[in-house]
């Protein structure tokens, strides 16, 4: 099988793209490698989301809120794939992405900005997180390898059409 690297894209790269990133790099792992980047990161990753990654027994060493620049020059990864998970980021007029991966929009709702006591927050962690979880299940079951690029950009649209 092929190696992807697979970019996730929010706008603050704080949460949602972070958990996404941790979630692909363990389950994909050797053939994806995951990363995660925001338009206008916030500089620091939500420890909401840390706890989520690490309550499932994912890796949350090394994660970080960096800008998408860092995967636009001449020394950036190749990307096979390029995933907004927020709906502000898709709205956003995207660098160019060398290698032109294939790209999808999988909105999840921000948990970031739920407001309420503990409880109501980490409830929106949890579902945010399985959201993702069930998604990436739905990409790593795809028989990539012997897909054309045109069917595996319907199947992953269709993904990220997917509710709960």
């Amino acid at each position: 099988m092929p190696h992807f690297n697979v970019l996730f894209l929010c706008t603050g790269n704080s949460s949602r793209s972070i958990m996404a990133e941790a979630i692909m790099n363990h389950r994909g792992a050797p053939n994806f490698t995951a990363f995660s980047a925001g338009s206008h990161p916030s500089g620091s990753v939500r420890p909401e989301a840390i706890r989520q990654i690490k309550d499932a027994g994912l890796n949350a060493e090394g994660l970080r809120s960096k800008s998408w620049e860092e995967f636009t020059g001449p020394h950036a990864p190749h990307l096979s794939f390029v995933f907004t998970v927020c709906d502000n980021a898709a709205k956003e007029v995207c660098p160019v992405w060398p290698g032109q991966p294939i790209t999808a929009h999988w909105g999840i709702p921000d948990p970031a900005c739920v407001e309420g006591d503990a409880a109501n927050v980490e409830r929106a962690y949890k579902q945010a997180f399985a959201m993702l979880s069930t998604r990436l299940s739905l990409l790593l079951a795809l028989p990539l390898a012997s897909m054309e690029t045109f069917a595996i950009k319907k199947e992953l649209d269709s993904i990220g059409r997917l509710q709960g």
